[in-house]
């Protein structure tokens, strides 16, 4: 692979631009395939985009193949009209295919893999996708509400602060700035609510993610005062409120923007098992249209954690499948795959599980009429 980034030099000092030298750059660094040293010496060391541009190469081709595979896979990502103009030839295979034994899941990234230029740039004035400026990227917020200790410690959410830790993370890599709560009531959670559908980002974001893990039943989420086996001691905050909070109605800076909600609810004492029954409510309720040119409830994705009246699982130190599952398929395919399909990618995640504990995340609610990409990286573009 080394001898065809070798073939390819020429071409690529002559027509790559300062742009996708940036891009490649950065792909490079977060596979620690460069350091900060090298990548500041490429930039800062060279005046000229031909400069740059060859040593980048040449660095990168004294690495070996693996790491002259990966700038080739990425060039291929990032300006796929410069990558066929140099004449690699057949589409070369990225250094996890290539070790990749069939039948057998890729190796999944640790850190989010950033959208390129190029990519967000083909998507822009789609009448089919949801619009994402540079400016909206930067504005965007989400809100989300964990509730780990209750007032009965016997239902307490052991695992649940990794959830929260790892949601969090995924949260801010995505560019989203994060309203946090922690340990709720059901009327704390409403006025959470309540308060995120008046915050002043909403008018510029392009988005939002409203995230609530916790014990729930179908169609609610408990607080922390709750008692989630109890039909007396309720503590509740109907699953409904969410989206009227959020609606055309009461949220108008939302309209026509996509509003995901991801709910983890759980379900059940601490039995001493490793993993920890959780449940998920769907409230398959369809809501009418309350006002004449608007649609009252539109533009909404939702993803909870598993099928009406059935458990989903939590480990009390990893944290909830699901959350595991988001985090590993959005830090592999966000960065050109739509919000619906990324979902799927989740769900058939827990298909392809190999254990006891059955689970199967569902999707509620979904009124997105584009599709809704993310462009992790891109509120860093300038």
């Amino acid at each position: 692979m080394a001898d065809k980034l070798a073939k390819m030099r020429t071409k690529f000092v002559k027509n790559v631009s300062v742009e996708i030298i940036k891009q490649l750059l950065d792909y490079l660094l977060d596979e620690k395939i460069l350091n900060d040293g090298e990548k500041n010496s490429i930039m800062e060391g060279n005046q000229m985009t031909s400069d740059k541009a060859r040593q980048l190469i040449d660095t990168v081709k004294k690495k070996g193949n693996t790491a002259s595979n990966k700038l080739i896979s990425h060039l291929q990502e990032c300006d796929p009209t410069l990558y066929e103009n140099l004449c690699c030839g057949v589409i070369v295979k990225s250094a996890v295919q290539e070790s990749q034994v069939p039948n057998e899941p890729q190796e999944w990234s640790p850190t989010l893999r950033k959208t390129t230029y190029a990519f967000w740039k083909d998507k822009q004035n789609k009448k089919d996708v949801y619009p994402v400026t540079l400016i909206s990227s930067k504005n965007r917020v989400a809100l989300l509400i964990t509730n780990i200790t209750f007032e009965d410690e016997s239902h307490n959410r052991n695992g649940a602060a990794k959830d929260e830790e790892d949601t969090e993370k995924l949260l801010n890599d995505l560019g989203y700035e994060v309203v946090k709560h922690t340990n709720l009531t059901a009327k704390q959670m409403d006025d959470a609510l309540v308060k995120f559908s008046k915050h002043p980002k909403l008018k510029e974001t392009d988005s939002v993610f409203v995230v609530i893990m916790s014990h729930g039943k179908r169609g609610v989420v408990c607080g922390v005062k709750s008692n989630p086996f109890s039909e007396e001691e309720r503590d509740e905050l109907p699953i409904d409120n969410i989206y009227n909070h959020l609606n055309a109605q009461n949220c108008p800076y939302l309209v026509n923007k996509p509003k995901i909600i991801i709910i983890q609810a759980c379900r059940g004492k601490e039995s001493g098992k490793v993993p920890k029954f959780d449940s998920v409510m769907a409230d398959g309720a369809i809501v009418k249209d309350a006002i004449e040119y608007i649609h009252k409830e539109k533009d909404f994705s939702s993803l909870l954690s598993s099928t009406p009246d059935t458990p989903s699982y939590r480990h009390k130190t990893k944290g909830s499948f699901l959350i595991q599952f988001i985090v590993e398929v959005f830090n592999n395919f966000a960065h050109d795959t739509n919000i619906d399909e990324l979902f799927r990618k989740v769900m058939q995640r827990f298909e392809e599980l190999e254990s006891k504990f059955k689970q199967m995340p569902t999707k509620d609610r979904c009124t997105l009429t584009r599709n809704f990409f993310l462009f992790p990286g891109l509120n860093q573009m300038s």
